[in-house]
């Protein structure tokens, strides 16, 4: 009798085979996506200050050592320490608190966290790979690229039930041979126990969810360890937070005002907004916004 092709067989599993490896290869340009968000959140270039003159110079070009400047609303380049200038500066980036931080001369800041009101001049004591930014999307990559424990066992189970479907399919087809000595249904019946058998969602699936989870976490602002502290957060039954401002706005609000010798409510705010208006300190813009809100245009303050 002619013999029958099944080209349909044939390309139904080239199609489920190279659509596992397109949902694979889509799920990790997508979680490296979050580590190319993370390192573009940093400052493109810094103002250095050289021979007592101010000169932009690309990011990369920065070294140890270097004193720049950070005018306000202006992302800090590099981890370093300030050496002139007083402000406050937005490191909701790195610890999730938005309640800018105040700074002064002497103490540490982290490369692209914002500075807020005031002139810093800083010296840069780390550049590139060694700053807390680099650090981060380092460790997102660590942990899309370790294994689970329960991907480990995923890999000790396919690593014998590998061998024992093809050794299935071996004895079906020997069977069906002896049994039928037919080599066409023989074979046909070998592979459909392949087929079905195939272990490829086992070994894509878990590996696919855990780059897909810590990615997300990270654009979401959530940094995971690594990938066997992600499979432990299904026991987790309680979450305490040390941050207020995790939970909160993070935008300070007036809450109240106290009265002394006689003055009204609407005296003391008008003349506390009229001095706060041109500071940009979160404290400030908090006063300046109850009295706009309150007793309407405050009078200018030279």
């Amino acid at each position: 009798r002619d013999a029958e092709v099944y080209f349909e067989v044939a390309a139904v599993i080239t199609t489920l085979i190279l659509l596992g490896r397109a949902l694979e290869a889509r799920a990790r340009r997508r979680s490296g996506e979050a580590i190319r968000a993370l390192l573009d959140l940093g400052a493109k270039e810094a103002h250095v200050l050289r021979d007592g003159a101010e000169i932009s110079i690309p990011i990369d070009e920065l070294e140890v050592g270097d004193v720049f400047v950070v005018r306000p609303g202006e992302k800090i380049a590099t981890d370093g320490v300030v050496v002139e200038g007083e402000s406050a500066v937005d490191q909701s980036m790195l610890t999730g608190e938005p309640v800018p931080v105040d700074v002064a001369a002497g103490d540490s800041v982290a490369g692209a966290t914002v500075n807020t009101f005031g002139r810093l001049v800083v010296r840069a004591t780390k550049v590139g790979e060694e700053t807390a930014l680099a650090q981060i999307a380092r460790l997102v990559a660590q942990a899309q690229s370790g294994k689970a424990p329960i991907q480990r066992l995923v890999d000790r189970v396919s690593s014998v039930f590998v061998p024992v479907v093809l050794v299935l399919s071996l004895a079906t087809l020997a069977g069906w041979l002896v049994a039928t000595g037919d080599a066409t249904a023989a074979f046909t019946a070998a592979v459909a126990v392949l087929i079905i058998a195939c272990p490829c969602a086992l070994g894509l699936a878990t590996p696919t969810a855990l780059m897909v989870g810590t990615g997300r976490g990270a654009q979401l602002g959530i940094l995971i360890k690594g990938p066997e502290v992600l499979e432990r957060t299904r026991r987790i039954t309680t979450v305490v937070l040390d941050k207020t401002g995790t939970v909160t706005e993070g935008r300070m609000r007036l809450a109240g005002v106290s009265l002394l010798n006689g003055a009204t409510r609407d005296e003391v705010l008008r003349l506390a907004g009229a001095v706060e208006a041109a500071s940009e300190h979160p404290i400030a813009q908090a006063v300046a916004a109850a009295a706009r809100d309150e007793v309407g245009e405050l009078p200018a303050v030279s």
